[in-house]
């Protein structure tokens, strides 16, 4: 066999090769490989997606609920601490929102 002769049929397979292996990966493969790269999970629809994603956003709200609450009440105890203090040291107009205003 002449090695003129093999060339064409290398070449010829290559294209092959590379045409199959484009229509595969931009097929269910390809978006099942890039869901898996992006870390969604195979299984899941485009509205499981977004369902997961509003109870995820549900929680970090209600989180965020929990610690503006936990803040306002570590203000509050924070004044009454300021204004006792004052009070004890006598000096009551120095703080603002104390009983001097």
């Amino acid at each position: 066999m002449d090695p003129g002769d093999i060339a064409p049929v290398i070449v010829a397979s290559l294209i092959t090769l590379v045409a199959g292996a484009v229509l595969i990966f931009r097929g269910v493969v390809g978006r099942a490989i890039a869901r898996r790269i992006e870390g969604t999970p195979i299984g899941l629809t485009t509205g499981q997606m977004a369902a997961e994603r509003i109870e995820d956003l549900e929680a970090r709200v209600a989180q965020f609920e929990s610690i503006e609450t936990r803040m306002l009440e570590l203000e509050e105890r924070l004044d009454f601490t300021e204004r006792m203090l004052a009070q004890a040291t006598g000096e009551k107009a120095a703080l603002p929102g104390g009983p001097a205003e």
